[in-house]
């Protein structure tokens, strides 16, 4: 790695850090996270990535131009901005996009090979990353748009971090290093997240709640509470809310539906309700992130020492 391209990725590792503690910050507080971050982090990440590939010649140029527009077009409305008529089209748009982007990208791997003397591993990793968080979110894995954007993020500022600040074991070295970065930041995440039904079944103990396995995912609060809280009613109204829920697109439509259902709940004598908390995943994600750039893949490094 050159010295450019190890500033470049040093820079990457750095912005991604303090907009993802923005962005934590944004998510725990309001649940919501605003799209104008995502687009500067992208357009950072598109200059940090061409100033560390363009002397590599132009087809490494050209094919990190064409990998990080595609990126971006997932942080900009472009769609809604060029009126109804290709808002109609949009999906079958984007779905071209990905084959054209892919095609070119594997007819360039299949001509010229991968590495320094062929396609650049970061367009590449840049390209798996953004397929992976995709399928996440239309999986439903990936709940929130923001979340799909942070990885695409993460995998965009950094798409590959072969050495972690504190050297992994050699034993898991040989698949860390080809993993791109974005996978391991969700593996992280997925590894922190496991705290999160601990704290709340310790949270239920203390209380006197614990209720068999429902005591790891959900609390009662006040129904009075409720407004103020991001969580999620299970109970008394378990089945009914799903529908609702999957309607909802801000915080302040979740905040409205919240207050109203306590309005309804008070005037049926209710006080108290089992809910379950609208996790941050964002939050989570930004441990991750730092956790992968200290440490590299946890998981790994634990399956690995069992």
């Amino acid at each position: 790695m050159t010295d450019l391209a190890t500033d470049a990725l040093v820079a990457g590792a750095v912005v991604l850090v303090g907009g993802f503690a923005y962005a934590a910050v944004a998510d725990y507080r309001d649940r919501e996270v605003t799209d104008r971050l995502w687009q500067f982090l992208g357009v950072v990440g598109f200059v940090l990535g061409f100033v560390a590939i363009a002397p590599g010649g132009v087809l490494p140029s050209v094919l990190w131009a064409l990998v990080g527009l595609f990126v971006l077009q997932h942080l900009f409305a472009w769609d809604t901005r060029l009126g109804p008529s290709v808002e109609r089209y949009a999906d079958l748009i984007e779905i071209t996009l990905y084959v054209v982007v892919g095609a070119v990208v594997g007819i360039a791997l299949a001509h010229v090979g991968l590495g320094s003397q062929g396609v650049p591993v970061p367009v590449v990793a840049v390209f798996v990353s953004v397929l992976f968080a995709r399928g996440l979110f239309e999986a439903g894995i990936l709940f929130g748009g923001a979340d799909a954007k942070a990885l695409m993020i993460a995998g965009f500022l950094v798409p590959m971090f072969p050495n972690p600040i504190i050297a992994q074991p050699p034993s898991i070295a040989p698949i860390t290093t080809v993993l791109p970065f974005a996978f391991n930041v969700l593996m992280n995440s997925a590894l922190f997240s496991v705290a999160i039904p601990i704290v709340i079944a310790v949270r239920n103990l203390r209380a006197g709640e614990f209720r068999h396995l429902s005591a790891f995912v959900g609390y009662s609060i006040p129904v009075a509470e409720l407004p103020n809280r991001y969580v999620w009613v299970r109970d008394p109204m378990f089945g009914e809310a799903r529908k609702e829920e999957e309607e909802i697109e801000t915080s302040e439509d979740d905040r409205r539906r919240r207050k109203k259902i306590s309005e309804e709940l008070t005037a049926k004598g209710v006080t108290r309700i089992w809910v379950t908390p609208q996790i941050p995943f964002v939050v989570v994600m930004a441990f991750g992130v730092v956790g992968t750039l200290l440490l590299g893949n946890v998981l790994f490094d634990l399956l690995f020492r069992l």
